[in-house]
């Protein structure tokens, strides 16, 4: 892919997430004011520091909505920041992360769930647009650890195969899972199977990204490397609270370690790419 292509996309992406963020402010004006008549919801996202925390704090529908409305406008300031200074950086992992905040925008597809009992949506839709957040996920995912095993050493010329086999593995997952259009969890989360086993993938997709940066430390050496995968590290956990937390332990803290781990790893990409 060239640079020119790449700038396309990232062009391409500012236009939707802009698109994405406006739909949520106006959809926003709709739901929130029904999130008081919204009946008490006993399912709450199975997570251990949830579990702990559940004790603690009561499930919050406004925090829900805070963690994922800043989800799609973090992805519209950060893909702007990225075409601001890469635009001229031919950088190769910047493409995987861009992905990687570009997933971010579909997050408005959680709105629909309390849409739905405003406007009785059918379950159909529901089910199309599950799979899509879902294959939206998945692709980010896979998109950081592509960008990891860019920078161990992987050929750069396979750039489009990469990206063809990252949509591959984001369809089988989301094409194989069944997903309950009829129940959700606190923090506005379709149910669907085999949760657990894909909660492993990402697990293991996370832990695959960070070692290989810091593999990529040693294989390209440059310290710089340590501190993307310390980076990714703190993306990981802040989108994690920002996506399975149903109270206000959410948003603040995952924000905040989500805006911290992207702006280290950029920040530390662009300076190694700087100076080549």
């Amino acid at each position: 892919m060239t640079l020119s292509e790449r700038n396309v996309f990232f062009r391409t992406a500012i236009a939707f997430c802009a698109i994405s963020t406006l739909l949520t402010l106006g959809i926003s004006y709709l739901v929130v004011p029904a999130y008081k008549t919204i009946g008490e919801n006993t399912r709450r996202p199975v997570d251990i520091v949830q579990f702990f925390l559940g004790h603690l704090l009561k499930s919050n529908y406004f925090a829900v909505h805070i963690s994922l409305a800043a989800l799609v406008i973090f992805s519209l300031v950060v893909l702007f920041l990225i075409l601001s200074f890469f635009e001229q950086t031919s950088t190769p992992e910047i493409l995987y992360i861009s992905f990687f905040i570009f997933s971010f925008s579909f997050e408005i597809i959680r709105l629909v769930l309390p849409l739905h009992l405003i406007y009785t949506i059918p379950s159909f839709y529901l089910l199309v647009l599950m799979r899509v957040l879902l294959f939206a996920r998945y692709f980010g995912i896979f998109s950081i650890v592509a960008a990891s095993l860019c920078a161990a050493g992987f050929e750069v010329q396979m750039t489009r195969n990469m990206i063809l086999i990252i949509i591959a593995a984001a369809l089988i997952i989301i094409i194989g899972v069944p997903i309950d259009t009829q129940s959700w969890d606190t923090s506005l989360n379709i149910i669907y199977g085999f949760s657990t086993i894909f909660r492993v993938i990402e697990a293991a997709a996370f832990l695959t990204a960070v070692i290989s940066f810091f593999i990529a430390a040693n294989v390209r050496g440059s310290v710089e490397y340590i501190y993307i995968g310390i980076g990714v590290m703190f993306a990981f956990i802040g989108r994690h609270f920002l996506l399975y937390f149903d109270n206000w332990a959410g948003p603040i803290p995952g924000i905040i370690m989500l805006s911290f781990g992207t702006w280290l790893a950029c920040s530390k990409l662009h300076r190694i790419y700087l100076w080549m």
